[in-house]
């Protein structure tokens, strides 16, 4: 199916750090129709470098959605049964406000100027834009990843508006492991000399910096067992140098791939708010996040992702548990590493699919 990605704009939008963002607009595609109870709406929500375009071919770009193989008829998020809506993040580069969006005030790309945002900004957003679509509950939140970080919040935030909560390969606060490879990443792009502290746009982009941010993000997406069984030690001629490793040309050329699409200061912004992301800052404890609503709950990780291991999505449920939640959870099997969730699709889909059904005929009853 091929799908446009719509801009929603809204008035203002009140930061955790004080700001307010006026106007601010969001990008987002949809896909499937909406039930005339408008009780069939799932939300999707990527991970740090995705956008709006999650299923279907694009009408901008020709190119299939980062979860094309969850989402569509028959798939995981059936929308022959659901109305999908994924939207970019706030903060990001690709249609929803952001570092290089025009700073109203200036007639500037914001830049160095853009304000901090939280995932608790991200997430309010997303409700002004499902408010504005006329669904007052979701049937359910997920994604993987930052996307997993997002749906958690959701079910703290707006307990009341979300039926159900998918949350995969994610945390509720960053380890000290996990910051410390944002920060690498981060210091790549500060330490490009064409940074310009932020200010860039319109001169030299900071290409170096963020390709080496994204060359070391990629392999905490990977298994130790992916990487051997992909690339293991064989060599590449390359032009220019002799004998590179494949792993070297592969990450060179994500490294550049990712240049083309990514904005380097979206990147810093996005990263420091999953860093700064920790359910429990305004909670005693995490059992205490959990303790209004009747939102239920499916946790899923994996058994190679070391980026976003098992004990952090076991942390989660136990604290669903300890408040009598209705939580399940399972941990799949896979060599993929982190890039497991946009990967795995066949287990994911057997039980998406019947936690969707199961949630939706509670709701019918």
């Amino acid at each position: 199916m091929s799908v446009s990605t719509t801009v929603a704009r809204f008035d203002t939008l009140a930061l955790d750090c004080g700001q307010r963002l006026a106007p601010v607009q969001v990008a987002y595609e949809t896909y499937g129709e909406l039930n005339t109870q408008r009780s069939n709406a799932i939300l999707i929500l990527h991970a740090f470098s995705g956008d709006a375009h999650a299923a279907g071919i694009s009408a901008e770009t020709g190119k299939p959605g980062w979860w094309d193989n969850m989402i569509g008829p028959g798939k995981a998020f059936d929308t022959r049964c659901y109305y999908v809506i994924s939207s970019n993040v706030l903060g990001g580069c690709s249609g929803t406000t952001g570092p290089s969006s025009i700073d109203p005030g200036t007639g500037s790309p914001y830049g160095s100027n853009f304000p901090p945002v939280s995932i608790a900004d991200m997430v309010r957003l997303q409700q002004l834009l499902t408010e504005s679509l006329g669904i007052s509950r979701l049937l359910c939140v997920s994604g993987g990843s930052m996307g997993g970080m997002q749906a958690l919040q959701w079910a703290a935030s707006y307990p009341d508006k979300v039926a159900s909560v998918i949350p995969i390969a994610t945390t509720h606060r960053h380890s000290a492991q996990q910051i410390a490879f944002n920060e690498v990443g981060r210091q790549a792009i500060l330490a490009d000399p064409d940074f310009n502290r932020g200010d860039f746009y319109g001169g030299k982009y900071p290409e170096r910096g963020l390709a080496v941010a994204r060359m070391v993000g990629h392999i905490t997406y990977m298994s130790d067992g992916s990487m051997r069984e992909k690339f293991g030690r064989r060599r590449r001629k390359s032009s220019g140098e002799s004998d590179l490793f494949e792993v070297e040309s592969y990450l060179r050329y994500r490294g550049g791939q990712f240049v083309s699409r990514f904005d380097a200061n979206s990147y810093l912004v996005i990263s420091r708010a999953m860093d700064t992301f920790d359910m429990t800052a305004d909670c005693e404890t995490l059992e205490d996040c959990f303790t209004r609503g009747d939102t239920r709950f499916l946790v899923l990780s994996f058994t190679s992702d070391w980026l976003y291991p098992s004990y952090q999505s076991q942390e989660i449920v136990r604290a669903l548990r300890s408040r009598n939640r209705d939580v399940a959870y399972i941990e799949l099997e896979s060599n993929y590493g982190h890039d497991a969730f946009l990967l795995e699709a066949g287990e994911q889909t057997s039980l998406i699919r019947g936690f969707l059904e199961n949630t939706f005929q509670r709701l019918a009853a």
